[in-house]
């Protein structure tokens, strides 16, 4: 694994969220959960340069809509 990190900010929602998902699991921490999912994700296979499927943009679009972020 790598040593070397870099700092990514998320609404602090969304770490309370996390904090909450983690809790009683074998999950150290929050940082470790996102990187966690982030690999996951990556190694889907998708397509350089694609971040997300047109499903998956939708869907975050509808969620970023229902928070208010996007009109």
């Amino acid at each position: 694994m790598e040593k070397e990190s870099m700092n990514v900010s998320i609404p602090a929602s969304l770490y309370k969220k996390i904090e909450e998902v983690i809790k009683g699991t074998d999950v150290p921490s929050v940082s470790g959960y996102v990187a966690k999912v982030l690999r996951e994700k990556l190694a889907q296979g998708q397509t350089p340069g694609e971040a997300f499927s047109k499903e998956d943009e939708e869907k975050v679009k509808e969620r970023l809509k229902a928070l208010g972020y996007i009109d």
